[in-house]
């Protein structure tokens, strides 16, 4: 704590401002796996097309959540849109979201407006909602059909470069940053965009393997497999990238590498170098690798899968930490270190931080219970032993 700024003894940015980049980031990678099937024709991943999709949208009303929580005065938020100003990095987050998120619903209103059709003739609260979303309108023939894929692959294309946009943002904001050093960086929206994508395809393995097992399904191997190596392949570009940025700060040995030496060392050695490096990325990358690489049991290797996806969100986790935490740790006189561990029932504690990151997941649930979000899957028989 010696030579700290007084302004710099209390982190202002918590784990609020951790929250927002990790969910951002699931929402860049989800949508850009279901792009894969409508844009560029990944069949084999048609089983989880959907699923990305909505997951996409959930995720991203609830990624400014964080923000506003952490906002002394959260609705003078709506004057970015009542008073604009275009010269803001800040108020740029407001309009790449509005657009992104009104193209995430035209996309699910064209893709799944069968579906919503289909579910608007029955009876029931279900159908009633269904008939407002497609505006009383349940008539649909071929040729509007053939026209809904043509607009729904054209917003798939269109949302790609607003995903990376909405992401790449957040990495743009923390490097323009040029007062401090361990944050400015040209690599860093790069490192946000390739780390979205990794945890938006671990998300996705994750959940799908788990309704799978739950519901009792015969997993899509095809599609298993396919997002495995996607995931596989981003993760090595994304933790790449992660070490060039620090291997070029120390390689230059400029005046800041000094105390940024003794920050990985002291501060940040555990949640750094033996989490985020150690554990979480080089034990996903062999289980990753041997699954990918080698014909094992069914059951075997979707359990590496998952275990590989499950660190690997908690890798994207430790690396937003350690860049918007690690950050602030660092004072300004280049003499010093502060410390932070968020608190349990604060306003902007781990309690608020664990409900916000799950409420997505009670919401996806009550989607799929209108409209399914997987294609029907044959059951499992008893006596199927998942080995092949």
């Amino acid at each position: 704590m010696n030579f700290v700024l007084p302004n710099e003894v209390n982190v202002t940015w918590t784990v609020m401002i951790v929250l927002y980049p990790y969910i951002t980031g699931l929402v860049a990678g989800a949508f850009i796996m279901s792009s894969l099937y409508h844009v560029f024709g990944r069949l084999e991943l048609k089983s989880i097309s959907r699923f990305s999709l909505v997951s996409a949208f959930v995720f991203l009303l609830f990624a400014p959540l964080p923000l506003l929580i952490h906002l002394g005065e959260p609705l003078r938020s709506f004057n970015i849109m009542i008073t604009p100003n275009f010269n803001s990095a800040m108020a740029g987050f407001g309009f790449i979201y509005s657009a992104y998120l009104l193209l995430v619903i035209l996309e699910i209103w064209f893709s799944l407006r069968g579906e919503f059709i289909r579910c608007a003739r029955g009876i029931g609260w279900k159908a009633g909602l269904c008939r407002i979303v497609v505006m009383f309108n349940l008539e649909e023939t071929d040729a509007e059909r053939r026209a809904d894929g043509k607009i729904t692959r054209f917003l798939a294309g269109m949302g790609i470069p607003l995903a990376c946009l909405l992401h790449g943002y957040v990495g743009f904001l923390f490097g323009s940053l040029k007062a401090n050093p361990w944050w400015s960086t040209p690599l860093m929206f790069v490192i946000f965009i390739f780390s979205a994508i990794v945890s938006g395809i671990a998300v996705l393995i994750f959940l799908y393997l788990i309704v799978a097992w739950i519901n009792r399904w015969e997993i899509d191997r095809a599609c298993v497999n396919s997002m495995a190596r996607y995931l596989w392949g981003f993760m090595m570009v994304a933790v790449s990238l992660e070490l060039l940025e620090i291997l070029s700060i120390a390689y230059k040995q400029t005046e800041e590498w000094e105390i940024l030496a003794r920050l990985i060392e002291t501060k940040l050695f555990l949640s750094y170098i033996v989490l985020q490096f150690l554990i979480f990325s080089l034990i996903p990358f062999l289980f990753l690798g041997i699954a990918v690489l080698f014909r094992l049991k069914t059951r075997i290797a979707d359990g590496l899968i998952w275990l590989a996806s499950s660190m690997l969100l908690i890798q994207v986790l430790l690396m937003r930490w350690n860049v918007v935490i690690g950050g602030q740790l660092l004072s300004k006189s280049m003499r010093g270190f502060t410390s932070y561990f968020p608190g349990l029932l604060e306003r902007e504690g781990l309690v608020v931080a664990v409900v916000i990151f799950t409420l997505p997941f009670g919401i996806l649930y009550l989607f799929n219970r209108i409209i399914p979000l997987f294609p029907s899957h044959p059951k499992l028989s008893e006596g199927d032993s998942s080995n092949s």
